[in-house]
């Protein structure tokens, strides 16, 4: 027989109509069938992401593909040199260098593309959609991701915004009282809330209830150059089944590679649970994992950290929940876009 790359496997047809409709029909883990209504179009979000929503529900609308709808939503986030954790203006690494992540996933062909360590392009998420489009790669890294990205007619950019820009020199500053930088006369609030995990995720589902979703962002701020999250990584910072729903996350990415989140989201919600339920039970798993790492915990034994997953199941409903009270989530739902209050494990103390 004449060789077959694995590409050429599937274009063949080698799987034939009836067996896809076999696995499609019935969960391939449990051997249960699967709930197959569907509802939407339904946008979520990470809370930067209320522009992102309702340019997604606009798209979403006109017919266009959910995946496209949502990197065309965080395209606003990525852009915008306000945002310190998403795109042009996020916070750089420790030596003032911007490096950016993404990773997209479409559920009708349960295909995934991701970028990590990106250095000077101001979208990382539309470079990773070409990452799932044009290779039969899942995910590329630093130069070779740069040249990739060039390769396709993206043009490098210095992303250091002065606002970033002065923001670590701040910290730089205020590193040490034992070396040669003067700190500023007066080291503003700012400086105390940049150590957040800022990242937007946004997910979709549309009128014949397909999904897709994507997760893009600079990273944690000051870290160690070629530290990769969460975000780019499929099953931790992403993750979508067709047949099930998406999930996508903020906050501690380290945390989350080692509990592989969104993924755990989907298989909770293939169980039966609402993503609400899902997003939870996910959190009280880390939290329980986390035990095992005494730095991060509290006094009381509880997560220091921040973390949130957001998800929607094939049907069309939604939810979100977070380590700690106070989170919010952006959803249009087809008719309105706004802030809701996430679920939360731990309440957080005054």
């Amino acid at each position: 027989m004449k060789k077959l790359s694995r590409r050429d496997f599937f274009k063949k047809g080698l799987i034939t109509g009836a067996g896809i409709a076999i696995l499609s029909k019935f969960n391939f883990l449990q051997g249960k069938e699967i709930d197959r209504k569907k509802g939407g179009p339904v946008v979520i979000a990470s809370r930067n992401g209320l522009k992102a929503t309702q340019k997604a529900m606009e798209l979403l609308k006109k017919g266009v593909d959910p995946l496209d709808a949502v990197i065309a939503g965080v395209n606003l986030v990525e852009n915008d040199p306000n945002d310190l954790g998403v795109g042009y203006g996020g916070l750089p690494n420790e030596e003032g260098i911007v490096e950016l992540d993404a990773s997209v996933m479409h559920g009708p062909t349960h295909n995934a593309g991701g970028v990590a360590s990106l250095r000077n392009i101001k979208n990382p998420s539309k470079v990773a959609k070409l990452v799932m489009e044009r290779t039969d790669h899942v995910l590329l890294v630093g130069e070779g991701a740069l040249r990739f990205a060039k390769a396709h007619g993206f043009k490098e950019e210095n992303l250091l915004t002065d606002r970033a820009r002065e923001i670590w020199l701040r910290w730089k500053e205020t590193l040490s009282d034992r070396d040669d930088w003067f700190p500023p006369k007066e080291v503003e609030k700012e400086l105390e809330e940049v150590f957040h995990h800022g990242t937007i995720n946004c997910l979709a589902i549309d009128s014949k209830g397909n999904i897709a979703g994507v997760t893009t962002t600079s990273g944690l701020p000051f870290k160690i150059p070629g530290r990769v999250g969460d975000s780019p990584i499929i099953g931790a910072g992403l993750y979508v089944d067709n047949d099930v729903g998406a999930a996508g996350s903020t906050g501690r990415g380290e945390a989350n590679l080692l509990n592989c989140g969104s993924f755990t989201v989907v298989e909770f919600m293939r169980k039966g649970y609402s993503p609400e339920e899902a997003c939870l039970k996910t959190l009280e798993r880390i939290a329980y994992t986390t035990k095992k790492q005494p730095y991060l915990l509290d006094r009381k034994g509880r997560p220091k950290f921040s973390l949130t997953f957001y998800a929607l199941n094939k049907k069309g409903e939604f939810g979100a929940a977070s380590m700690w009270s106070g989170a919010k989530f952006a959803v249009h739902d087809g008719t309105k876009n706004r802030l809701i209050e996430c679920a939360y494990l731990f309440k957080r103390e005054k």
